[in-house]
């Protein structure tokens, strides 16, 4: 649970832009990606990362303008990736101008359980990893190169003059 603004918005600050980092990749031929018909295709799953920031925050009393309808999935990956921008944009507005350190102890109702809005804030960043790494999977299939997040990636480890781990 996040206890301060400040803490929340320098994680968040870092997520978004990994985030960001991955959907300025896509394509849009790459948003068909999918592993079987049965799941998400990738650009499913991104314009979901996309939505759910102002979806799981919708609880709360913060308010901005953020696209809410996950479905139908748009076929432009720039729009997608301008639209996370412009969501994530308005997402940290909103918290610096509505919301204090008092408020992330506010409890709110989230998936059937009361929670302080300082855990639902840290739900919303892992909620994004996990979407992400689903991505990098599928953007890994979709031949696309996948950047670093936490560490190099395959194909950033030869900038540091150093082979990939085997």
């Amino acid at each position: 649970m996040f206890q301060s603004l400040d803490h929340f918005l320098k994680s968040w600050d870092f997520e978004a832009s990994s985030t960001q980092k991955l959907l300025n990749i896509l394509t849009d031929e790459s948003l068909k990606q999918e592993i079987t018909s049965q799941n998400w295709n990738l650009g499913r799953i991104a314009w979901h990362t996309v939505t759910a920031i102002h979806i799981i925050t919708s609880n709360t009393n913060l308010t901005f303008e953020a696209p809410t309808n996950d479905f139908p999935v748009p076929t432009s990956a720039q729009f997608i990736a301008e639209n996370y921008y412009q969501s994530s944009n308005a997402f940290v507005k909103a918290l610096k101008t509505q919301w204090t350190d008092h408020t992330l102890k506010e409890r709110i109702e989230f998936i059937g359980q009361q929670m302080p809005n300082g855990s639902l804030l840290l739900f919303l960043i892992q909620h994004q990893n996990h979407h992400r790494g689903q991505m990098t999977v599928l953007m890994r299939q979709a031949g696309l190169t996948v950047p670093g997040i936490y560490g190099p990636s395959k194909e950033e480890w030869a900038k540091f003059g150093m082979n990939a781990p085997q």
